[in-house]
């Protein structure tokens, strides 16, 4: 097979071309391969494959030559030395985690984290002896303070799911390297057109990539992305062991997802741009929040941090559960949804589904009120989108 390599190229180029192999049938789109295991010429062949002495496939769970070129591209698009897919995204965040820990070790993490990120680090892993710490993560202090002899990770979000609070990547990098831990930040907001955490000292970066990375609501996956090293030696033998590999067919179907992702997202940020601004001042609003805006409570970082706003917006509708409800119930192109990231434009209510579990109070720390709905806008026309926001908003 022969490969591709685009390291000069820029990014929308490498988004179509990087890390593609092309058969002896000279395919043009990227070859799936539907398959179990391969074979070996001889028994020697599969000895020296199995001891890595020799290049090839063994079995798809342990590797697999689509899903290794969507490992390729994304390790193309994030900047990073290697990356390693999984099958959903929370498979991901757990496998970078596990693989890093061990009975005794201490995480730190920051409190507003999607629902199943925290209950990893609250429930998961204190069973298996790995204590944790949450914190404000806007505030540097408490990560400083939260440090311990045996804290070995950092997590964090940025912008968090779904109150879109920005935390300061280089500086929780500093305070988890001083202290001899890495950081682990999970992407997923920013995509990695917006945001580039390895180069702002994070060691792991982690994507469900059932939302941008696909982008059109097919299919589910997930990839971790860090040195070569990192892979090596923290994912790779963890998900060998345990399976939470992403199919061929999925890494395929991504693929495809990669090739207009930088079109998709751009759109898509502009049109939630253009929607903040028309919205901020609404009546029926308590409160917008966009990090593409200067009145964001930390659009300073965002300038720094930050190469773009992000395809999502938090509101606050007023009237608490009962009016977010009625503003819902009465969107006629927005579909309701806990997905996010997708072509079609999408609005859901984190306290009822996503942070349900958690206490009001919780949640009330997490920056999610009842009011709040989180919106992620597709590809749809931004004045049909305004208007369906409008009359729904006229309803509360």
């Amino acid at each position: 097979m022969t490969k591709t390599r685009c390291p000069d190229y820029h990014l929308e180029t490498r988004l179509v071309h990087d890390g593609q192999e092309r058969s002896s049938f000279g395919e043009t789109s990227e070859a799936l391969f539907l398959t179990q295991g391969f074979v070996y010429e001889t028994a020697e062949s599969a000895e020296r494959r199995f001891l890595n002495e020799e290049p090839g496939y063994s079995y798809t769970r342990f590797s697999n030559p689509t899903v290794a070129m969507f490992e390729q591209r994304m390790a193309s698009l994030e900047g990073a030395e290697a990356a390693a897919a999984t099958a959903t995204g929370m498979a991901a965040v757990t496998a970078a985690m596990v693989g890093q820990l061990q009975a005794g070790d201490h995480v730190v993490a920051a409190r507003a984290l999607f629902g199943s990120c925290r209950w990893v680090v609250e429930d998961l892993l204190p069973r298996f002896g790995v204590g944790c710490t949450l914190v404000d993560g806007p505030d540097l202090g408490r990560w400083r303070a939260a440090v311990r002899p045996e804290t070995k990770v950092f997590l964090l979000e940025t912008p968090s799911n779904p109150s879109l609070e920005i935390i300061d990547i280089a500086g929780v990098a500093n305070i988890a390297h001083a202290a001899g831990a890495t950081l682990t930040v999970d992407n997923v907001f920013a995509t990695p057109l917006w945001q580039k955490p390895l180069e702002l000292g994070a060691d792991c970066v982690v994507y469900s990539a059932t939302k941008h990375i696909d982008g059109q609501g097919r299919c589910l996956g997930g990839v971790i992305l860090g040195s070569a090293e990192f892979i090596e030696t923290k994912v790779q033998q963890f998900l060998r062991m345990t399976g939470p590999t992403l199919s061929p067919f999925n890494a395929w179907v991504l693929l495809k997802g990669l090739e207009t992702l930088s079109l998709r997202v751009e759109r898509q940020t502009a049109t939630a741009g253009f929607l903040a601004d028309a919205l901020h001042d609404h009546p029926k609003l308590e409160r917008l929040t966009y990090p593409g805006r200067p009145d964001h409570p930390q659009a300073e970082l965002i300038k720094r941090q930050m190469r773009g706003g992000s395809t999502m917006i938090a509101l606050d509708v007023q009237g608490g559960k009962e009016g977010a409800f009625r503003f819902m119930n009465g969107l006629r192109l927005i579909r309701i949804s806990n997905n996010l990231g997708d072509a079609k434009s999408l609005v859901t209510h984190p306290a009822t589904t996503t942070h349900q579990r958690f206490t009001p109070e919780l949640r009330a720390e997490m920056g999610i009120s009842d009011g709040l709905v989180r919106l992620s806008i597709g590809l749809e026309h931004g004045e049909d989108l305004l208007e369906d926001l409008n009359q729904a908003l006229a309803r509360v």
